[in-house]
């Protein structure tokens, strides 16, 4: 199978990597800097299970999308319409695109930009972080929900064949916002004191924020219409314990000095309350102060 990965940062890298471990033909679309040290050594792996140096194409140009059948969507959440601008004059009729992004309405504004494509919406579940110049970390975990569309069937088997556990459901929706209560409850927490996730929920009255932040979550999807998937409270308790060592991906964002996607996290819960009437102390506080802390390297 001939993959493009548009925006291969930690997430993008992790997976198109294990495709082109499996054999797949695949482009990771990517800074320079990962362009010239992929082009060199490969790019690195470095995951729970093996580490190698895995050999991949990569190209810092939109159009290395052409030709592929599938196309990992990974960009930040900030630059969905742009990338999807970008791509589209390079994309094949029949691509399928996967949104492997934060948030819960990435693949409706990619629709927008490109309505003649098949785009599924994928819930990850995946701790990476970028080691350095074409060097990808993982941490834990490594798994995808994706949503029916033209080639989810073939492309998801392609991904279990790859040594990524995927399945199709008919409520990524429900999966989406259980990932997005994920992120409201753990990111801001964790950029702000540029903490991993274990050592955020020992702090003194983190947990009950926590909790106040999942409530506020749970009110505005009940009022969208939302079924979320799984027990939230539950995975929120769990997910310290499985990526104790993780800082989210706001605190590296953060970190860096760059634009993070608190609009799209903790800023969506915001927005979409005021519009339904419901309050949201918790997560404006979290949204306001990271927002802060952006504009101090921006």
């Amino acid at each position: 199978m001939k993959v493009a990965v548009m925006g291969a940062g930690a997430v993008g890298s992790y997976f198109g990597g294990m495709l082109a471990r499996a054999g797949h033909d695949v482009v990771l679309i990517t800074r320079a800097q990962h362009v010239e040290a992929i082009a060199k050594d490969g790019l690195r792996m470095q995951t729970t299970s093996f580490d190698e140096q895995v050999p991949v194409q990569a190209s810092a140009e939109a159009s290395a999308v052409q030709g592929a059948q599938v196309v990992l969507f990974c960009v930040k959440s900030t630059d969905t319409e742009t990338a999807g601008e970008l791509m589209r004059p390079h994309l094949a009729p029949d691509a399928l695109i996967l949104t492997l992004q934060n948030g819960v309405d990435n693949a409706v504004r990619l629709r927008r930009a490109l309505p003649r494509h098949a785009i599924a919406a994928a819930v990850v579940y995946v701790a990476t972080e970028m080691a350095g110049p074409g060097h990808v970390l993982h941490h834990g975990r490594g798994d995808l929900v994706i949503e029916p569309a033209g080639g989810s069937e073939a492309a998801a088997k392609a991904l279990i064949a790859a040594g990524v556990p995927t399945e199709i459901s008919d409520n990524v929706r429900g999966a989406l916002w259980s990932k997005l209560i994920l992120n409201c409850a753990y990111n801001a927490v964790s950029a702000i004191t540029q903490l991993p996730y274990g050592k955020t929920v020992d702090g003194e009255g983190v947990r009950d924020l926590m909790g106040d932040v999942v409530a506020e979550c749970l009110a505005v999807a009940k009022a969208e219409g939302v079924q979320v998937a799984g027990d939230v409270h539950a995975a929120v308790d769990k997910l310290a314990a499985s990526m104790p060592n993780q800082f989210s991906s706001t605190a590296q964002d953060l970190a860096r000095g760059k634009r993070s996607e608190i609009d799209y996290l903790n800023g969506l819960i915001v927005t979409r309350g005021k519009a339904l009437g419901i309050t949201t102390p918790a997560n404006r506080v979290l949204w306001a102060l990271v927002k802060l802390l952006e504009s101090k390297s921006l």
